[in-house]
């Protein structure tokens, strides 16, 4: 399993009020950038508005946690991006930070992960790409994902599995027209199904229960035992491939297809790969 390289997690890395040994810093607001790998993609408009009246008052009271960005003088936000758009609503040239120095790039997109779920400020779709891209771009498996988070692996995995809805399932939970639970209840249903449903969730206003009721149990024990059968096909291909290559391989299975990920650590290692797939 990955090591986690965050330690205690995010509040080993925001400063306590009254820590004294920790130095924060006045940063100008032109020079913070946010986080390109922040999960959170969406920030209430309202709730930033409240904000905004409370740091135009108060001002910045929790400072935010930066990283050095790429150019010098510049930083990334690491935690606080509603206090740092906010600051600059408020009409503040510069705000109270804290710079961390981060040694790896999943650091980044890890605290600003643990960040939001620390203050539950991610939706269900944000949290569910959150994961993937952990996995995805980051190298990840569901049970490291569940170790940065303090989630269970079963969790992680049901969360991403939202991501495999059909497209209208998805923009109506993202639109708020129907909720996580509902759309947990449409998960594997075949496109037209699903999509039948969805519009009897949004004309009737019909609870997830009443969602449950006509997604009959037979179809969900279809669901679950084609899914039990596909993972169980998929762990034991990719073991006997990894065997073979002597090497990581990632299957991705899509809903037409999919694609395998051959790993390779060097030029020699991708040498020995090609000459294994040739029978040399």
């Amino acid at each position: 399993m990955k090591k986690n390289p965050l330690g205690k997690g995010l509040e080993s890395l925001i400063p306590k009020a009254e820590s004294t040994r920790t130095i924060i810093n006045e940063i100008d607001i032109a020079d913070i950038k946010p986080n390109p790998e922040q999960p959170r993609k969406v920030f209430d408009e309202e709730a930033l508005s409240e904000l905004t009246d409370s740091i135009r008052r108060n001002g910045v009271i929790q400072p935010l946690v930066l990283a050095a960005g790429e150019e010098e003088g510049e930083y990334i936000i690491i935690a606080g991006e509603r206090r740092w758009r906010a600051a600059g609503l408020a009409g503040l040239r510069r705000v109270p930070a804290v710079v961390r120095v981060l040694t790896h790039e999943t650091e980044k997109l890890e605290l600003a992960l643990i960040e939001n779920i620390q203050r539950e400020d991610l939706g269900p779709l944000e949290l569910a790409r959150a994961y993937k891209n952990l996995m995805d771009t980051h190298d990840y498996r569901q049970e490291d994902v569940a170790d940065v988070v303090g989630k269970s692996r079963s969790a992680v995995a049901n969360t991403i599995r939202l991501l495999g809805l059909p497209e209208k399932v998805i923009m109506a939970l993202e639109e708020g027209l129907i909720s996580e639970g509902h759309a947990r209840a449409l998960i594997g249903l075949d496109e037209k199904k699903a999509v039948e449903i969805l519009f009897k969730i949004i004309d009737n206003s019909l609870s997830v229960r009443d969602v449950e009721k006509l997604v009959s149990k037979k179809e969900r024990e279809q669901i679950m035992h084609k899914e039990e059968d596909e993972n169980i096909f998929v762990m034991s291909l990719k073991a006997e491939m990894e065997e073979f290559f002597r090497t990581k391989i990632e299957i991705k299975p899509g809903k037409k297809g999919g694609t395998i990920n051959i790993r390779y650590s060097s030029d020699d290692d991708l040498d020995r790969i090609i000459k294994t797939i040739r029978g040399e």
